[in-house]
């Protein structure tokens, strides 16, 4: 669902996302869960974590070479 709304454009770069509790309680997920997604979204270069302000939207990262820009 974050990576959705970061795709379609609702959180835009630099917006804070929902932290592991806020997914929590808006999907109802074990926190385990919420902590994958933050870490998959990290990983994937989407979001970054800013310590003891939460995570955020990352600038979109440019398209690679030969790729088209809507997919």
């Amino acid at each position: 669902m974050i990576r959705q709304r970061i795709d379609d454009g609702t959180y835009q770069p630099g917006t804070r996302v929902p932290s592991v509790v806020e997914l929590l309680e808006e999907f109802g997920i074990a926190t385990s869960t919420g902590q994958k997604v933050h870490r998959g979204l990290r990983a994937e270069g989407l979001i970054y974590t800013e310590p003891g302000l939460g995570s955020f939207v990352s600038k979109k990262p440019p398209t690679p070479p030969g790729e088209d820009a809507d997919g």
